[in-house]
Order: C-alpha cells, then structure tokens, then sequence
C-alpha cells in the first residue's frame, strides 16, 4: 500500500468512499478529497506500458485509466475514458504520435499531452512542443521525473520543458554556437519566460549586463529577438524548465 494507504482506508471505511481517490491534504481538521490523475499510455513497445505503469502504480494520486498500443486508437480511447494526462509515443503503427497529438489538440483540448520518445533529436522534440504538447520526454527520464512531471502538467508549473534529453546533445549545441556558460544560462532562462529583470536578480547581475550578454547570444545564433532565440533553444535542447 502507498503512503497513507492506512489513513485513506481508515478514512474511506468511515466515509464510504470507493475507488482509487486521495486525500489531497489534511488541514485544521478538515479532509479535502481528490479524485487520482487518470493517465492514458500510448505505446507500441508493451514492455515501456509496464514499465510506466509500475512507475505510476505507487502514486495515490495517479491511476492509469487506459493504454494503446497503436496510435490510430489513440483518439478512441481518449473519448471513451477521457483522461487527464496522454502520454503519447513519438513513433506508433497505424499512426504518427505527432499526427495522433495534433488530432487530440485539436478535437480534446482540455487532455494534457506529454510525448514519449527514444529519440534524441531535440528538432522532434520542438516539433512536439510546437504542436501543442507541454513535455517532451526522452528515453532518460527517471521514474520519479515522470511522475513531478504529470503532477506538474495538472498544476501549470510544467509548460514546454524537455527532460531525459543527453547532456551531449545540449553540451554540442553550445560549442557549435561558441556559447559561454553566462550565455547559455541567460539563453536557458528567456526560453522559460524570464525577463530581463528577472534574469539579472537571479544571475546577481544588472540588466545592462543581462542585454550585453543577450545581444551576443542574438549574434552567435543569428538570430533577432526573443521568440527566436527561444525557438532556438528548444531545437537544440538547450531550454530546460527553470523553477521560480
């Protein structure tokens, strides 16, 4: 049983509730009851479902309601047990994973996709993100990164990140640009949202020191303002999710 599965079953038995539903906290004596994250896992290989299905099998307040294995099932199975979360593979017969999240976008807006994929190739990754998904996971996620994650989805504080992409990948990026460390910092933190202010009180900097190294960043990536360089750093998997 997961943590405070014996409190949840004393408080079910006292209450009648039935089900996967958690406790979200305990405050002043009052219980406030949530239903569990429903997820649905979209994948080819069945031995990666297992594995995210023990990863998740723990959590009280996630439940996988569903899996495919083909990605033409996807949009079926997605409108019989309308899930929270899709965790929706890159490469699936019967379907694009990058067609089937377009598909779901457009006619199930409120489902919160995250792409799987063991693909190392940060332009699929943007693509993903640009279509509409709010995370791009790679093949070196960790079991406990996958779940922060789909609690992140719900709460808002995930949007465009990428996680389990190689360093190598980010470390090669840099050097093709002939970036610094200050300047991939800064780089990082625009793709997330910052401001120049907001990046110079985090850096210990001043904002004129902030634009200086922004304006040379502009120039090594060729590239003309925020939006682009932001698009750049997501293509090249050097935009991680900063928290506040």
């Amino acid at each position: 049983m997961c943590t405070r599965g014996v409190v949840l079953a004393h408080v079910r038995a006292q209450v009648g509730i039935s089900g996967k539903w958690s406790l979200e906290r305990f405050h002043c004596g009052v219980t406030k009851i949530k239903r569990p994250i429903r997820v649905l896992v979209a994948d080819d290989h069945g031995l990666m479902r297992e594995a995210i299905r023990l990863a998740l099998e723990p959590e009280c307040d996630i439940e996988v309601a569903a899996e495919a294995e083909r990605g033409d099932e996807v949009l079926a199975r997605v409108r019989q047990t309308r899930p929270d979360v899709l965790l929706l593979d890159i490469r699936m017969p019967g379907m694009d994973g990058l067609e089937v999240l377009s598909l779901v976008r457009a006619q199930f807006p409120d489902v919160k996709v995250a792409m799987l994929s063991a693909l190392d190739e940060p332009r699929v990754a943007a693509e993903a993100l640009e279509r509409g998904a709010i995370a791009y996971l790679g093949k070196m996620v960790t079991p406990s990164a996958l779940v922060s994650t789909i609690r992140g989805i719900i709460d808002g504080s995930v949007s465009m990140q990428t996680l389990g992409l190689p360093d190598g990948a980010k470390t090669h990026a840099a050097k093709e640009a002939a970036l610094s460390p200050r300047e991939v910092e800064i780089l990082r933190r625009v793709a997330s949202g910052r401001s120049n202010r907001e990046i110079a009180q985090e850096l210990w900097l001043s904002e004129q020191t902030v634009k200086y190294h922004l304006t040379n960043v502009y120039r090594k990536i060729r590239v003309s303002g925020r939006s682009d360089a932001t698009r750049y750093a997501y293509e090249h998997a050097l935009a991680e999710r900063y928290s506040a």
